[in-house]
């Protein structure tokens, strides 16, 4: 799955969940911890496998269920001892939502097969993918141009529509929450 369609998901699954339990839009600070948690496992697993050839894959170690939940639960007991419930819950949600982002894309949207092997690691190893040999950019391009690649072929219009709905949905609940956006605070008043 593409960072912006974990965002997308994420966003959108906070924000009805803000509105359902808070009566209230996401604040930005939340929108930024969203964001975060929707980027998280990729953020960790892919340059520890592709830069760094400590994991074997980019979707391993923080991608599991077995590193995932814990983690998940530690930081919603820190942040409600601290008030910060809701801000938690946001990377949480954006967290816990990228893991079936990436098992169920594949199958439902390009007719792969479901793989649940990252989600069991380290009891189950995903395939291989890290090499060191390959920078972190030249792999990020090569995605990138399979990307293109992908979306240039004819039987791509289902993808694409579903595409321009998620993203578009997105957008369209972000204005109507407000458009939040997280703001700096330097210094007291």
């Amino acid at each position: 799955m593409w960072p912006w369609e974990h965002l997308a998901i994420g966003y959108l699954a906070f924000s009805v969940l803000v509105h359902l339990r808070l009566r209230r839009p996401p604040t930005g600070a939340e929108c930024l911890l969203v964001a975060l948690g929707t980027q998280f496992p990729d953020l960790v697993d892919k340059p520890l496998a592709w830069v760094f050839g400590v994991l074997t894959s980019g979707t391993s170690m923080a991608h599991s269920l077995f590193v995932a939940v814990p983690l998940s639960v530690f930081v919603l007991v820190a942040a409600r001892r601290y008030g910060r419930t809701a801000a938690a819950a946001a990377f949480v949600v954006g967290y816990l939502l990228h893991l079936p982002g990436d098992i169920l894309y594949g199958p439902l949207l390009l007719g792969r097969d479901v793989s649940v092997d990252a989600l069991l690691w380290p009891f189950v190893r995903p395939p291989e993918t890290a090499t060191r040999s390959v920078e972190l950019f030249g792999r990020i391009e090569g995605y990138v141009t399979l990307y293109r690649a992908a979306v240039a072929r004819p039987e791509a219009t289902a993808y694409l529509l579903f595409e321009a709905t998620l993203l578009g949905g997105a957008v369209v609940r972000w204005v109507a929450d407000g458009r939040p956006f997280p703001t700096l605070r330097l210094g007291h008043r």
